[in-house]
């Protein structure tokens, strides 16, 4: 189905409240979009505009209360959400900040606390400006940290989340399949981006939030820099690495392909990698951290070396292509059923270039499961 049932976003409101009360907050303040949709169900892409702030409150009790521009009403009242408080924005003596206050009055008692998530990962989407004015108007009331209840809730993902994943993770799947159709030598890497980007549309996503990638002789220089026009070549590796859209929900690994037959050294480089891909998702395990994961895959990559300088080897997924926690030897955060991971060990090859591998994972109780359709032990020719 698109979007949730009702009792999805009842059960989030519920847990955190559970939370709140446990660490004194008497609201949470949300704004940016993650967080907004996470409790709403508001899903558009009309957060690219940086234009109008937005802003939900989640008081102590009760339904959350969406403090938004009057553009946005048409779209936030299907929504489960009953208390939509607009303003007509852009406004530039009082961009909805008035509002906001009035509302935060009603639901935060003289001298109560107000969370705000914080902390890496996180940040505070509206003008400097109006936070100060925020926070001088609400005297009678401290913000804080939201005590890491958004972190601790999105960490863990429910079976519908889960299921959205799946099927953005099959779309990719499927697009990736079809790269043969789109890519060989001599077509330009810029060429092959904006095809695949069309295969990944026509396979059924709602949007490519993210494609990176890269090509060069036995590896890619850089994986984060847009395509340019320079050919595939014979003996080149290609990466393409994307994070299709559905529903709401990211997919995020990638491919490799060897464009014609690879040298030995190419080959052992990719069986490398999933090797290392391979490590990971044996201990990935209810009770597991993710520093044991990152050491599994570094002691295949580097005999335990410390990494390389992508820094690390994985992440959170889910409403954002990157979450909380990341596998690095610095996290400790413990695995638990329903957490949804990426695997990303990558290396240095003897061309002083650089492999990347990917896959999505999803921790259950007896272990790891595949959502991503694990890739194929010799790497692909085109």
């Amino acid at each position: 189905m698109i979007g949730f049932e009702t009792s999805e976003f009842q059960a989030r409101v519920a847990r955190a409240q559970n939370h709140m009360e446990a660490a004194n907050l008497d609201a949470l303040l949300l704004t940016t979009e993650p967080e907004v949709r996470y409790f709403t169900g508001y899903l558009t892409r009309f957060w690219e505009s940086p234009t109008r702030p937005w802003f939900v409150i989640l008081p102590a009790t009760g339904a959350p209360i969406a403090v938004i521009p009057s553009i946005g009403a048409p779209l936030m009242g299907p929504t489960w959400v009953q208390d939509i408080r607009t303003w007509r924005s852009p406004d530039y003596s009082d961009d909805g900040i008035g509002l906001l206050i009035d509302t935060l009055d009603e639901v935060v008692p003289k001298g109560g606390r107000i969370g705000i998530p914080s902390g890496p990962e996180t940040h505070l989407r509206l003008p400097l400006d109006s936070w100060a004015d925020l926070r001088q108007r609400m005297d009678a009331r401290s913000f804080t940290d939201d005590a890491g209840i958004l972190r601790r809730l999105r960490l863990v993902k429910s079976q519908a989340e889960v299921q959205k994943i799946t099927a953005a993770c099959a779309i990719a799947d499927r697009a990736f399949a079809r790269v043969p159709e789109i890519a060989c030598a001599g077509v330009p890497l810029a060429q092959v981006f904006r095809a695949f980007q069309m295969l990944c549309l026509e396979e059924g996503a709602d949007w490519v939030s993210y494609l990176a990638g890269g090509v060069g002789p036995g590896g890619y220089g850089d994986i984060i820099a847009p395509a340019t026009n320079a050919p595939l070549d014979t003996g080149d590796v290609l990466m393409l690495d994307t994070g299709v859209v559905r529903d709401g929900y990211f997919s995020d690994f990638d491919r490799n392909w060897s464009v014609g037959q690879p040298s030995g050294a190419t080959q052992d480089a990719y069986a490398k990698l999933l090797d290392a891909s391979d490590a990971g998702f044996a201990i990935a395990r209810p009770g597991a951290t993710a520093a044991e994961l990152f050491h599994a895959m570094d002691k295949v990559l580097t005999g335990g070396a410390g990494g390389s300088d992508a820094g690390r080897y994985g992440h959170g997924l889910g409403m954002q292509l990157t979450e909380w926690p990341s596998l690095i030897p610095d996290d400790h955060t413990v695995l638990e059923p329903g957490m949804v991971l990426t695997l990303e060990p990558g290396l240095t090859t003897n061309t002083g270039n650089t492999l990347v591998h990917e896959e999505n994972i999803v921790i259950t109780d007896s272990g790891a499961r595949y959502l991503s359709t694990p890739a194929l032990r010799e790497i692909p020719v085109i």
